[in-house]
């Protein structure tokens, strides 16, 4: 999916959110789950990362936040994405309402064979994520992509100009930048969390929530869900925005390309 490719799609999407659905359920949120497969995390780090989503659903703390708000319910769905055209959509729109609802979608998740998948395109990822929100039967009042990751966008169309679309068009989105290697490959960025907040979120209170170890997963997973639920105030974080060139994983994916005497 080049850039073109990817300012049409989104043009569409802002179009097409403008007019939701006059009949459809309501809930408290619609919330999309888009997660990175990239080959850059071994299978270990995508298995944790997909039993912490699993798990962070049944928690007390989750389930009190589902049950906190207006129409106790969200509507959730979980999306694998990769290289421009690696997307795949793990579980669809699923309301939990209940422990029991939660109890399902968790032995859903867990149930679904991980498939890694090449290149880091966050753009389309969040792309492909905002498709979903079309027409899908639900009517939140807010809607929240919930985007994780290793690396900086570095293949199928720029990120910035996609995130601003779909903050543009009422979606919010919030990062879990994966940061537990640290700087140990080619296309690797040790203040991936930075990179995030000046490129990837966007929208009233978006905010980013770090992994920095294995360890560490399934707390991250579960303290952003509950952020993002209950509509929570991010906590400070003293840096100065706006100071990442958004295009640098393009540029590290030149220079790896170079390296090897491509064109």
């Amino acid at each position: 999916m080049g850039a073109r490719a990817v300012g049409a799609a989104v043009a569409l999407i802002a179009v097409l959110l403008s007019g939701l659905a006059a009949r459809a359920e309501p809930v408290d949120l619609e919330l999309v789950f888009a997660v990175d497969v990239s080959r850059s995390m071994d299978a270990d780090e995508q298995a944790i990362q997909r039993d912490g989503y699993a798990e962070a659903l049944t928690h007390p703390a989750v389930l009190s936040a589902i049950a906190s708000g207006e129409h106790r319910r969200i509507a959730i769905s979980y999306l694998e994405w990769g290289g421009p055209w690696s997307g795949r959509l793990v579980m669809d729109w699923t309301v939990i309402a209940s422990e029991a609802d939660a109890a399902a979608a968790a032995a859903q998740l867990r149930a679904v064979p991980v498939r890694s998948a090449s290149g880091t395109s966050i753009s389309a990822g969040l792309t492909q994520a905002a498709q979903l929100f079309l027409d899908n039967g639900y009517e939140g009042t807010r809607r929240v992509i919930d985007v994780s990751g290793d690396g900086p966008n570095n293949t199928g169309g720029p990120v910035a100009p996609v995130r601003d679309a779909l903050v543009a068009a009422g979606i919010q989105i919030n990062g879990l930048p994966v940061m537990i290697k640290r700087a140990t490959g080619p296309f690797s960025l040790p203040d991936l969390d930075f990179y995030y907040e000046d490129c990837v979120i966007g929208g009233p209170g978006a905010f980013v929530v770090p992994v920095l170890e294995k360890s560490g997963f399934v707390a991250a997973i579960r303290l952003k869900m509950v952020m993002e639920i209950a509509a929570l105030a991010p906590p400070a974080r003293l840096r100065n925005a706006g100071m990442t060139d958004c295009m640098i994983g393009e540029q590290m994916r030149r220079r790896w390309i170079d390296m090897q005497g491509w064109e």
